[in-house]
């Protein structure tokens, strides 16, 4: 979306037509939609913009329920933003900090910020992008605590507030089809620029999940957060955000409810144990938080083999921070021996799970040949240290 169709779309008649619009359907007649809303008149410019929109708005239902249908999105912008219920937890942080002016830097959308001044702080929204800048500013109408500035971040004064918040930009500028930037040093605002801030004022930064854990820096607590068994982002809190005694954190968010497992450091792991009734894949949160050792304590559980995110234990110990299998049966490495085992199994549907070994599950199960009314799932690791073929079922 350019700045041209950003205007016709913020024009009473672009709101009025969007609104107006049925709920997106993936497979919808688009060439006759847009045939009626030309022939009503209705500009090339803002039918593209309108229709645009609707369907992004179909798509952030996910990350902002009921919310999303009174939001304007870029693409761009929606792919980064945080999803409300995270954003829930962010904001509560600076509330529970008594923290009240924060600005959100690198807002995009606005979706932190519409959190933030849910909760009644006094939240100023910055972009750098013009565009961006003003669908927030759209988003974050209705909350009159709010503001939007579009400015880059290094002409921010930090002094106008209690804290910041950080969300640095991870892809390519633009807000169609960006690209994922792969190097810390591209981030923009850059993060040694944050990184001496938070030395002078509460500091809370958005990074990618799988960002460098050794560019943690040691005055930080570091949150992993996964949502419905997704890992989508890791936090780093300094200051009056950060808990005492928390260095490293995993927060899991399921359609149950809220769990956290905390430490003050990585977690030594156990030893490795002989195979047991049970296996566990622990959550990815629990994984990058590197808290596999503290969770297999919790549970009684033994490692696999060593430096596999794979635990086992005897009998069954159900944790909100694993899943966990009943082992069935040890089946053949062998593929050849493998397939006829599978086979005999009448087992024509197959999710295949692999940690530590190389083996694409596409591929082999393809080359399996299956069929069979059956379903199952094969666990293809390692335990204490040999290759071993699984059969499990989840419980």
């Amino acid at each position: 979306m350019d700045r041209a169709e950003l205007v016709e779309l913020l024009s009473p008649e672009g709101l009025r037509l969007l609104d107006s619009l049925p709920v997106y359907e993936a497979g919808a007649d688009v060439v006759r939609t847009v045939s009626a809303l030309r022939k009503a008149g209705h500009s090339p410019a803002l039918v593209n913009a309108v229709l645009y929109q609707s369907r992004l708005r179909a798509k952030a239902v996910s990350k902002f329920g009921d919310f999303a249908s009174r939001m304007l999105f870029t693409e761009a912008g929606l792919e980064q933003a945080t999803r409300l219920r995270v954003a829930a937890l962010h904001a509560g942080r600076f509330v529970e900090g008594g923290l009240t002016r924060v600005a959100d830097v690198g807002c995009g959308i606005g979706g932190d910020a519409m959190a933030m001044a849910a909760l009644e702080l006094t939240v100023t929204a910055i972009d750098i992008d013009e565009v961006t800048a003003t669908v927030a500013s759209f988003n974050l109408a209705p909350f009159p605590t709010s503001s939007v500035r579009c400015a880059d971040a290094a002409d921010i004064d930090p002094t106008e507030f209690d804290a910041l918040w950080f969300d640095p930009a991870r892809r390519t500028a633009g807000h169609g089809n960006t690209s994922r930037l792969t190097r810390a040093e591209d981030y923009s605002p850059n993060l040694d620029d944050v990184y001496a801030l938070s030395e002078r004022m509460p500091v809370g930064v958005k990074l990618g999940p799988g960002h460098d854990r050794d560019q943690i820096p040691d005055t930080a607590e570091a949150q992993w957060v996964s949502v419905d068994g997704k890992l989508v982002e890791m936090g780093l809190w300094f200051g009056a955000l950060a808990r005492p005694g928390i260095r490293r954190a995993a927060l899991l968010l399921t359609k149950d409810g809220v769990a956290e497992l905390t430490a003050p450091a990585d977690s030594e792991d156990v030893g490795v144990g002989e195979l047991g009734s049970y296996v566990y894949e622990p959550d990815g949160a629990i994984i990058r938080a590197r808290l596999i050792g503290d969770l297999a304590r919790s549970m009684d559980a033994a490692m696999l083999s060593e430096g596999l995110a794979y635990l086992t234990s005897p009998t069954l110990t159900r944790t909100p921070f694993a899943t966990a299998f009943r082992v069935l049966e040890v089946l053949p490495t062998d593929e050849k021996k493998l397939r006829l085992a599978l086979a005999d199994r009448k087992i024509g549907t197959l999710e295949i799970k692999k940690r530590g070994v190389d083996v694409d599950p596409a591929t082999l199960r393809t080359r399996l040949k299956l069929k069979g009314p059956e379903s199952g799932t094969l666990v293809l690791t390692r335990a204490a240290g040999h290759k071993v073929a699984l059969l499990v079922e989840r419980v």
